[in-house]
């Protein structure tokens, strides 16, 4: 299991989708990193309301600097809480769902590795305050599994709809999975790197 980028992944990707051949044809690479810590991911997602992977602000980062952790765990979380989260005056929504992630971690021995999608899915939508675009993120960057399109991801939308010249006033999900239909078992590659084809235009 994982998100394949082997030579045949890519060619199949090129030969189904000319957006995709064309962002590939710019040397556009995307962030193969993962954690694959889900504890430490999902709460980078609370947070900075961005996965730490995306982020441009690294105020996820930035805490972790102040509490002097480099890979959060329920065993450290007291820390990162005192030295990381303080100064940085979290709503009571995201506190909330943040001890709730805590608690569950606290409660729950699991291993996500092993989960089908469907059941990363049921178990993480049990913890108060997470929802389907923290799941596809958790799927996509921290598992890394390969048929993932989080099609409720504002950036996502925002690229497809300038790439593929969408209208995004009529039913943009159904024209975004119609798009998807297109890349067969690469679906989570292929927004890789519609993903970091918005990365690639930034630091130009």
């Amino acid at each position: 299991m994982g998100i394949s980028s082997n030579h045949s992944a890519l060619e199949y990707l090129r030969q189904s989708d000319a957006v995709l051949a064309k962002i590939m044809e710019r040397g556009i690479v995307p962030n193969w990193e993962s954690t694959h810590n889900v504890f430490h991911d999902l709460v980078s997602c609370i947070v900075e309301q961005q996965i730490h992977y995306r982020s441009s602000k690294k105020i996820f980062a930035k805490a972790l600097e102040r509490a002097g952790i480099n890979q959060l765990m329920p065993a450290n979380f007291d820390t990162f809480e005192q030295f990381g989260l303080a100064p940085l005056a979290l709503s009571e929504a995201k506190y909330a769902t943040l001890l709730a992630v805590v608690e569950f971690w606290r409660t729950h021995s699991l291993s996500f590795e092993t989960m089908s999608d469907a059941e990363v899915r049921a178990t993480l939508s049990t913890i108060k305050g997470i929802g389907p675009w923290t799941i596809d993120m958790i799927l996509l960057f921290t598992l890394q599994r390969p048929h993932v399109v989080p099609y409720d991801d504002y950036h996502l939308k925002q690229i497809m709809i300038g790439h593929y010249a969408l209208n995004p006033k009529v039913k943009l999900k159904a024209q975004m999975q119609a798009i998807a239909e297109f890349w067969g078992d690469y679906s989570s590659l292929a927004v890789l790197y519609l993903l970091a084809s918005k990365q690639f235009s930034k630091l130009k």
